[in-house]
Protein backbone atom coordinates (compact mmCIF):
# COMPACT_ATOMS: atom_id res chain seq x y z
CA UNK A 1 0.00 0.00 0.00
CA UNK A 2 2.77 2.00 0.84
CA UNK A 3 4.38 1.30 -2.55
CA UNK A 4 1.60 2.48 -4.45
CA UNK A 5 0.72 6.11 -2.57
CA UNK A 6 4.29 6.60 -3.27
CA UNK A 7 3.86 5.58 -6.94
CA UNK A 8 0.94 7.27 -7.23
CA UNK A 9 2.81 10.91 -6.04
CA UNK A 10 6.30 10.11 -7.65
CA UNK A 11 3.79 9.83 -10.88
CA UNK A 12 1.81 12.81 -10.09
CA UNK A 13 5.21 15.06 -10.01
CA UNK A 14 6.26 13.81 -13.18
CA UNK A 15 9.35 12.28 -11.97
CA UNK A 16 11.16 8.81 -12.72
CA UNK A 17 12.41 6.34 -9.97
CA UNK A 18 15.97 7.70 -10.77
CA UNK A 19 14.99 10.89 -10.64
CA UNK A 20 13.34 10.98 -6.95
CA UNK A 21 16.32 8.64 -6.35
CA UNK A 22 18.97 11.55 -7.00
CA UNK A 23 17.02 14.17 -5.44
CA UNK A 24 17.14 12.49 -2.18
CA UNK A 25 19.15 10.68 -2.60
CA UNK A 26 19.68 7.11 -2.80
CA UNK A 27 20.12 3.88 -5.32
CA UNK A 28 16.98 3.79 -7.80
CA UNK A 29 16.78 0.17 -6.57
CA UNK A 30 15.64 1.96 -3.04
CA UNK A 31 13.00 3.18 -4.86
CA UNK A 32 12.16 0.77 -7.22
CA UNK A 33 11.50 -2.15 -4.23
CA UNK A 34 9.88 0.73 -1.98
CA UNK A 35 7.57 0.50 -4.49
CA UNK A 36 7.43 -3.19 -5.36
CA UNK A 37 6.59 -3.64 -1.86
CA UNK A 38 9.60 -5.81 -1.29
CA UNK A 39 11.29 -3.20 0.99
CA UNK A 40 10.64 -1.49 3.96
CA UNK A 41 11.66 2.18 3.91
CA UNK A 42 12.66 4.33 7.09
CA UNK A 43 10.73 7.16 8.27
CA UNK A 44 13.59 9.24 7.03
CA UNK A 45 12.93 8.06 3.13
CA UNK A 46 9.00 8.83 3.66
CA UNK A 47 9.81 12.47 4.96
CA UNK A 48 12.24 13.10 2.32
CA UNK A 49 9.81 12.16 -0.19
CA UNK A 50 7.00 14.16 1.55
CA UNK A 51 9.26 16.97 1.12
CA UNK A 52 9.76 16.49 -2.93
CA UNK A 53 6.60 15.47 -3.90
CA UNK A 54 4.63 18.04 -1.77
CA UNK A 55 2.21 15.37 -0.24
CA UNK A 56 1.41 17.45 2.84
CA UNK A 57 3.11 14.88 4.63
CA UNK A 58 0.95 11.79 3.83
CA UNK A 59 3.48 9.28 3.31
CA UNK A 60 5.42 9.58 6.40
CA UNK A 61 1.51 9.72 8.52
CA UNK A 62 0.84 6.29 6.43
CA UNK A 63 3.94 4.73 7.56
CA UNK A 64 3.22 5.65 11.07
CA UNK A 65 0.44 3.35 10.99
CA UNK A 66 1.57 0.63 8.64
CA UNK A 67 2.41 -2.67 10.61
CA UNK A 68 5.84 -3.10 8.69
CA UNK A 69 6.63 -6.59 10.52
CA UNK A 70 2.92 -8.45 10.59
CA UNK A 71 5.15 -11.76 11.04
CA UNK A 72 8.53 -12.13 12.24
CA UNK A 73 9.94 -15.04 14.68
CA UNK A 74 12.30 -13.84 17.08
CA UNK A 75 14.85 -16.47 18.74
CA UNK A 76 12.89 -18.43 22.11
CA UNK A 77 15.43 -16.61 24.23
CA UNK A 78 14.72 -13.24 23.27
CA UNK A 79 10.76 -13.10 22.47
CA UNK A 80 9.85 -12.18 25.82
CA UNK A 81 11.96 -8.91 25.72
CA UNK A 82 10.55 -8.16 22.31
CA UNK A 83 7.43 -8.52 23.93
CA UNK A 84 8.42 -6.17 26.88
CA UNK A 85 9.82 -4.04 23.82
CA UNK A 86 6.07 -3.43 22.84
CA UNK A 87 4.89 -2.61 25.95
CA UNK A 88 7.37 0.49 27.49
CA UNK A 89 6.34 3.26 28.32
CA UNK A 90 10.34 3.92 28.92
CA UNK A 91 13.58 1.99 28.50
CA UNK A 92 17.03 2.88 29.49
CA UNK A 93 19.78 1.04 27.85
CA UNK A 94 23.79 0.81 28.38
CA UNK A 95 25.50 -1.03 25.29
CA UNK A 96 29.29 -1.89 24.67
CA UNK A 97 30.91 -2.91 21.61
CA UNK A 98 27.89 -2.87 19.06
CA UNK A 99 24.80 -0.82 18.71
CA UNK A 100 21.67 -1.72 19.90
CA UNK A 101 19.37 -3.16 18.05
CA UNK A 102 16.66 -0.50 18.69
CA UNK A 103 19.61 1.50 16.80
CA UNK A 104 20.66 -0.57 14.34
CA UNK A 105 20.62 0.17 10.81
CA UNK A 106 19.50 -2.56 8.18
CA UNK A 107 22.80 -2.72 6.82
CA UNK A 108 24.69 -2.77 9.88
CA UNK A 109 21.86 -5.24 11.24
CA UNK A 110 22.53 -7.19 7.77
CA UNK A 111 26.29 -7.07 8.18
CA UNK A 112 26.30 -7.93 12.00
CA UNK A 113 23.97 -11.28 11.29
CA UNK A 114 25.98 -12.43 8.26
CA UNK A 115 28.76 -13.30 10.45
CA UNK A 116 27.19 -16.02 12.24
CA UNK A 117 23.99 -16.92 9.50
CA UNK A 118 23.68 -17.17 5.90
CA UNK A 119 21.39 -16.43 3.05
CA UNK A 120 17.58 -16.82 3.92
CA UNK A 121 18.59 -16.64 7.51
CA UNK A 122 19.76 -13.13 7.77
CA UNK A 123 17.40 -11.68 6.06
CA UNK A 124 15.04 -13.27 8.60
CA UNK A 125 16.94 -12.22 11.54
CA UNK A 126 17.49 -8.78 10.10
CA UNK A 127 13.50 -8.42 9.67
CA UNK A 128 12.86 -9.65 13.55
CA UNK A 129 15.08 -7.08 14.58
CA UNK A 130 13.95 -4.33 12.67
CA UNK A 131 10.49 -5.35 13.13
CA UNK A 132 10.81 -3.77 17.14
CA UNK A 133 12.03 -0.41 15.83
CA UNK A 134 8.88 1.35 14.45
CA UNK A 135 7.05 1.44 17.56
CA UNK A 136 10.04 4.32 18.84
CA UNK A 137 10.29 6.07 16.02
CA UNK A 138 7.29 7.56 15.99
CA UNK A 139 6.31 10.87 17.39
CA UNK A 140 4.65 9.93 20.28
CA UNK A 141 6.74 6.96 20.62
CA UNK A 142 7.87 5.86 24.18
CA UNK A 143 10.59 7.57 25.75
CA UNK A 144 14.12 5.39 25.26
CA UNK A 145 17.43 7.19 26.11
CA UNK A 146 20.65 4.91 25.32
CA UNK A 147 23.84 5.32 26.57
CA UNK A 148 26.69 3.70 24.35
CA UNK A 149 30.38 3.15 25.29
CA UNK A 150 32.14 4.67 22.36
CA UNK A 151 33.50 0.88 21.69
CA UNK A 152 29.86 0.72 19.68
CA UNK A 153 31.30 3.27 17.31
CA UNK A 154 34.60 2.14 17.23
CA UNK A 155 34.11 -1.48 16.45
CA UNK A 156 33.43 -2.27 12.76
CA UNK A 157 30.95 -4.68 11.22
CA UNK A 158 30.92 -4.69 7.60
CA UNK A 159 32.71 -1.81 6.28
CA UNK A 160 33.27 1.45 6.15
CA UNK A 161 30.38 2.45 4.24
CA UNK A 162 28.05 0.11 6.93
CA UNK A 163 29.52 2.09 9.84
CA UNK A 164 29.44 5.49 8.56
CA UNK A 165 25.66 4.74 7.03
CA UNK A 166 24.98 4.05 11.04
CA UNK A 167 26.58 6.72 12.56
CA UNK A 168 24.29 9.24 10.30
CA UNK A 169 21.40 6.78 11.53
CA UNK A 170 21.96 7.67 14.67
CA UNK A 171 22.10 11.38 14.16
CA UNK A 172 18.92 10.84 12.06
CA UNK A 173 17.28 8.95 15.22
CA UNK A 174 18.97 11.18 17.89
CA UNK A 175 16.83 14.01 16.52
CA UNK A 176 13.39 12.69 17.55
CA UNK A 177 11.68 14.46 20.68
CA UNK A 178 11.12 10.85 22.67
CA UNK A 179 15.09 9.32 21.99
CA UNK A 180 18.56 10.63 23.30
CA UNK A 181 21.58 9.45 22.12
CA UNK A 182 24.62 9.62 24.68
CA UNK A 183 28.29 8.67 23.95
CA UNK A 184 30.96 7.23 26.98
CA UNK A 185 34.01 8.23 25.67
CA UNK A 186 36.97 5.83 25.86
CA UNK A 187 39.33 8.12 26.95
CA UNK A 188 37.23 9.91 29.75
CA UNK A 189 38.51 8.62 32.93
CA UNK A 190 36.55 8.72 36.48
CA UNK A 191 33.42 7.17 35.06
CA UNK A 192 31.63 4.11 36.56
CA UNK A 193 30.17 1.99 34.12
CA UNK A 194 28.09 -0.59 34.31
CA UNK A 195 29.67 -4.08 34.16
CA UNK A 196 27.84 -4.26 30.75
CA UNK A 197 25.46 -4.11 28.89
CA UNK A 198 21.96 -3.37 30.11
CA UNK A 199 18.59 -2.48 29.55
CA UNK A 200 16.11 -0.95 32.25
CA UNK A 201 12.77 -1.59 31.48
CA UNK A 202 9.48 0.82 32.43
CA UNK A 203 5.75 -1.26 31.33
CA UNK A 204 2.88 -0.50 33.06
CA UNK A 205 2.54 -3.07 35.12
CA UNK A 206 6.10 -3.31 36.50
CA UNK A 207 10.23 -2.42 36.22
CA UNK A 208 12.49 -5.04 35.07
CA UNK A 209 16.19 -5.15 34.83
CA UNK A 210 17.35 -6.96 31.54
CA UNK A 211 20.64 -8.34 30.76
CA UNK A 212 22.03 -11.12 28.26
CA UNK A 213 24.51 -14.15 28.06
CA UNK A 214 25.53 -15.90 25.01
CA UNK A 215 21.87 -16.76 23.57
CA UNK A 216 20.45 -16.42 27.13
CA UNK A 217 18.36 -13.39 28.17
CA UNK A 218 17.93 -12.23 31.98
CA UNK A 219 15.50 -10.73 33.56
CA UNK A 220 15.10 -9.37 37.25
CA UNK A 221 12.19 -7.41 38.53
CA UNK A 222 13.42 -7.16 42.17
CA UNK A 223 12.24 -3.21 43.34
CA UNK A 224 16.10 -3.35 45.08
CA UNK A 225 18.05 -4.53 41.93
CA UNK A 226 16.77 -1.92 39.70
CA UNK A 227 17.26 0.83 41.90
CA UNK A 228 20.65 -0.06 42.29
CA UNK A 229 21.48 -0.04 38.48
CA UNK A 230 19.18 2.74 38.09
CA UNK A 231 21.45 4.85 40.47
CA UNK A 232 24.45 3.62 38.32
CA UNK A 233 22.69 4.61 35.01
CA UNK A 234 21.91 8.26 35.82
CA UNK A 235 25.17 8.84 37.53
CA UNK A 236 26.86 7.72 34.24
CA UNK A 237 24.50 9.85 32.07
CA UNK A 238 25.30 12.68 34.36
CA UNK A 239 29.25 12.37 33.81
CA UNK A 240 29.60 11.57 30.18
CA UNK A 241 28.97 14.59 27.09
CA UNK A 242 25.46 15.61 26.53
CA UNK A 243 23.03 14.18 23.86
CA UNK A 244 24.53 17.25 21.74
CA UNK A 245 28.04 17.01 22.48
CA UNK A 246 27.77 12.95 21.69
CA UNK A 247 26.30 13.61 18.54
CA UNK A 248 29.01 16.16 17.86
CA UNK A 249 31.55 13.21 18.38
CA UNK A 250 29.29 10.40 16.42
CA UNK A 251 29.65 13.05 13.45
CA UNK A 252 33.61 12.81 14.19
CA UNK A 253 33.53 8.99 14.02
CA UNK A 254 31.41 9.40 10.88
CA UNK A 255 33.82 11.48 9.38
CA UNK A 256 36.42 9.50 9.99
CA UNK A 257 35.01 6.52 8.21
CA UNK A 258 34.09 8.80 5.10
CA UNK A 259 37.63 9.73 5.17
CA UNK A 260 38.75 6.12 5.22
CA UNK A 261 36.67 5.31 2.36
CA UNK A 262 37.90 8.34 0.35
CA UNK A 263 41.42 7.21 1.18
CA UNK A 264 40.74 3.73 -0.06
CA UNK A 265 39.07 5.02 -3.39
CA UNK A 266 42.32 6.93 -4.11
CA UNK A 267 44.74 4.25 -3.03
CA UNK A 268 42.60 1.68 -5.12
CA UNK A 269 42.48 4.14 -8.22
CA UNK A 270 46.65 4.56 -7.81
CA UNK A 271 46.62 0.77 -7.57
CA UNK A 272 45.21 0.28 -11.03
CA UNK A 273 47.37 3.23 -12.33
CA UNK A 274 50.23 1.73 -10.96
CA UNK A 275 49.30 -1.83 -12.65
CA UNK A 276 48.12 0.19 -15.90
CA UNK A 277 51.76 1.41 -15.97
CA UNK A 278 53.36 -2.23 -15.49
CA UNK A 279 51.16 -3.68 -18.06
CA UNK A 280 51.96 -1.08 -20.80
CA UNK A 281 55.96 -0.90 -19.74
CA UNK A 282 55.47 -5.34 -20.33
CA UNK A 283 53.41 -4.67 -23.35
CA UNK A 284 56.82 -2.82 -24.95
CA UNK A 285 59.23 -4.72 -23.77
CA UNK A 286 57.91 -7.64 -25.27
CA UNK A 287 56.81 -6.06 -28.33
CA UNK A 288 59.42 -6.66 -31.31
CA UNK A 289 62.29 -4.41 -31.74
CA UNK A 290 63.07 -2.66 -34.79
CA UNK A 291 66.66 -1.06 -35.46
CA UNK A 292 66.60 2.49 -36.17
CA UNK A 293 67.50 4.45 -38.83
CA UNK A 294 70.48 6.60 -38.60
CA UNK A 295 70.86 9.37 -40.55
CA UNK A 296 73.77 9.38 -43.27
CA UNK A 297 76.61 11.65 -42.46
Amino acid sequence: MFGEVLKHFREAAGLTQEELSNKIPCDRSQVARVEAGTRVPQDTFAKQCDELLGTGGVLLRLWGRIDWYPEVQHPDWFERRAEMDAEAVALREYQERVIPGLLQAPGYAHALFSQIESGAAVEKRVRARLSRQPRFLVDDGPLYVAVLDESCLRNSVGNWEVMRDQCAHLLSVGERPNIRIQVAPAGLFGLIRPRGSMSLIELPNGRWVYSESLDRGHFNNDPAVYVRHSQTYDVLRADIPSACESAALISDVMEGYEQHGRLRIRRGDLDQEQLQRQQRRQLHRSSPRYPRRRPRP
